[in-house]
Parts: structure tokens; C-alpha cells; sequence
């Protein structure tokens, strides 16, 4: 249930509401808005009856929400969220945020070279695995500590925000002190233990898409993320597996317009996973756009045939380069032609 402040309630009205919702066993969460404060009540497994709230001083209504998903949703949260890493907004109505770099971080001068290429080609921010998760024990598993003093020498030349993954909760501290987006990839999206501990970190979350997860169990995930007390979350979508071979996974470009009408989370798109073939990766990112993606997360490289991992689905420069031309050429479309009557928002 949502419990909608009224226009300049008080800070002990608000105290009041709260404390009841305490004692009837649950949980309160304010949700600031643009002209009044609701509080959403958390913690319930079945419908909260309205009645011992409605007539309390400052209570203009009570809302049910619907979705086992409550600040997640639109329901709570009306308006786009933007998340702003560094000086890169996502979400809204900003332009379509191009984050782009090798799969692993390499050798300090390749990694800083890719860095420096792919920002004159257009990237706002700097992907690279410092860790990587590998299906095989064998594979190589990035270069850990010694790829984040890298990273740090990325940022400190470029400018350029940095986004890596983080495998587990002991790695969010030492990772938060170079990484301004932590992602959490599609092996951890129901990491339970990490979501919770990047639910208290200052940083901004990236949240991939489990590789079977429904869109349920996907919301559920950030979810936890704000639940915790970070409301900083972009979901990224990156396929999903099913039975197709032609493709490493399939891009399941439909749910971008589903999350833009049930959620206020802002959410990109990664071609690169979702096809696992450079020739692909541009078409599905100008498709990606066009269904409503605020970014790209994209595989890119200076020499892709060399990369230390994914060099398959990794594309070079100049292809990073009309993934930006198509990306402001979309991006301005969408600005200057909102559609009202449709779903997606």
C-alpha cells in the first residue's frame, strides 16, 4: 500500500503515519515526490487494510499497489528516475548513454589506448572486468587488483566514469574506490548477499538481466537494490537463453518498452552478450534505441580479434563510432517526438 501525503503535511504528521505502520508490523519507506511525500508500506505478503491510516491528520489517500514490486514500480514512483554517474545522466529524457570498452582489462597501454579511441568515438563512460566470472575454471579470470590500479590511471586521463563488475559483497569496498557503476552481471543477479551489500554503497548499480529470469524475478532483484536504501539502479538487458543456435543468447529487445511503462528505473541494453557476433552488435543497438533503451553497454576494442576474452562479440572503433551516429540520430527522435497515448514513457 501507498500512503499519499498531503501537499505541506508535517514531519510529525509523516512520524505519526510511520510509527503506525510500524506497529501493525511493517515496514515504512518514504517516497519523496515533486509536491508531497508518500510512504509506501513494506514488508506485507497480503493487502494492508487502509482503515487505521485514512483518518490520520496529513493522510490525503491510500493507494494499493499492486505489483509484488513496490518502489520498483510506477505505482510508488511516477516519474522517470535519472541516475547520474559522474557527469553522465541516465534515465529520462537525456540523450542515449554509449558506455563502451574492452570485455576484460588488458595491459595499462592497451587498456588506456581502447580508452582514449573509444572516447573520441563517442563513449560517455569506460566498461572493462577487472574479475571476470567464466563458465570455465580454465578461462582466463581477468586481472583482478592490478587491473583496478588500470582502471584508476583510466579515469584520472580520461575522464571518463568507469563501470566493472563486482563478484561478491567483500570486493564492493576496494571496487567502490575506482568504479563509479557497479554492475552486477547476469550470474549474480540473485546474489541475495551482494545485492544487499551494494544496497548500502554510495555507488550507482547496473543490474543485468539474469540469463533465464523472467521480468518478475528481474524487478524483485532491484528491488532489493532499493529496498536496502539505493535508489540508484539502471537495469540492463543482455538475451536471454533459449533454444536458438544462431545466437549466443536472444536479445529480448520487448521487455525495454514493458520496464519503461511498469517501472521509473531508467534501462540499457547490451548487444554485444545479446548477440555474441560483432557484425550484429550495431543493428540490434540502433534496435535497442528504437524500442526505447536510455544507453548502450557495448564490447569495443582497438584490435577485437586480440581481445583477451569475448572477441567474437567485440567490435572495433570505427564500428563504436556509427553506433554513436545512430545513437544521436534515435536519441533526437525520440526527444523531439514523445509519444503520449503509447506505453512507453
Amino acid at each position: 500500500m501507498l500512503i499519499l501525503m498531503k501537499s505541506g503535511s508535517t514531519i510529525e504528521e509523516c512520524s505519526n503515519v510511520e510509527a503506525l505502520v510500524r506497529r501493525q508490523g511493517f515496514e515504512p519507506l518514504p517516497v519523496p515526490g515533486e509536491n508531497r511525500i508518500a510512504i509506501c508500506v513494506t514488508g506485507n505478503t497480503g493487502p494492508v487494510d487502509p482503515g487505521p491510516f485514512s483518518d490520520l491528520p496529513g493522510v490525503l489517500d491510500c493507494i494499493a499497489v499492486t505489483k509484488p514490486y513496490k518502489l520498483v514500480s510506477r505505482e510508488v514512483h511516477p516519474e522517470d528516475t535519472v541516475v547520474r554517474v559522474g557527469n553522465v545522466a541516465i534515465g529520462g529524457r537525456h540523450e542515449p548513454a554509449l558506455i563502451a570498452g574492452p570485455c576484460s582489462v588488458e595491459t595499462e597501454a592497451r587498456t588506456l589506448a581502447i580508452a582514449q579511441a573509444a572516447q573520441r568515438a563517442g563513449a560517455r563512460m569506460f566498461r572493462a572486468g577487472a574479475f571476470k566470472p567464466r563458465s570455465s575454471p580454465y578461462a582466463f579470470q581477468g586481472l583482478g587488483n592490478e587491473a583496478l590500479v588500470t582502471l584508476a590511471r583510466v579515469r584520472e586521463e580520461t575522464g571518463l566514469p568507469i563501470v566493472s563488475e563486482v563478484l561478491d559483497a567483500e570486493a564492493v569496498s576496494r571496487m567502490e574506490e575506482v568504479v563509479d557503476l557497479l554492475q552486477v552481471g547476469t550470474r549474480n543477479m540473485q546474489n541475495f548477499a551482494l545485492l544487499r551489500r551494494l544496497a548500502k554503497s554510495t555507488r550507482p548499480v547496473l543490474l543485468k538481466r539474469g540469463l533465464s529470469a523472467s521480468f518478475e524475478e528481474w524487478m524483485m532483484a532491484a528491488e532489493y537494490l532499493l529496498m536496502g536504501g539505493n535508489p540508484n539502479v539502471i537495469l540492463c538487458e543482455r538475451g536471454v537463453r533459449t533454444f536458438v543456435r544462431h545466437s549466443r543468447n536472444t536479445l529480448d529487445l520487448n521487455v525495454v518498452p514493458l520496464v519503461r511503462e511498469r517501472s521509473h528505473l531508467p534501462v540499457i541494453v547490451d548487444p554485444s552478450h545479446g548477440c555474441g557476433a560483432r557484425d550484429r552488435v550495431r543493428a540490434m543497438a540502433r534496435a535497442a534505441l528504437a524500442a526505447g533503451a536510455h544507453g548502450l553497454l557495448i564490447e569495443a576494442h582497438t584490435d577485437p580479434a586480440s581481445s583477451y576474452t569475448d572477441a567474437a562479440q567485440t567490435i572495433d572503433i570505427r564500428t563504436l563510432s556509427g553506433v554513436t551516429e545512430d545513437a544521436q540520430i534515435l536519441g533526437r527522435l525520440e526527444r523531439l517526438e514523445p509519444v503520449e497515448s503509447a506505453t512507453v514513457r
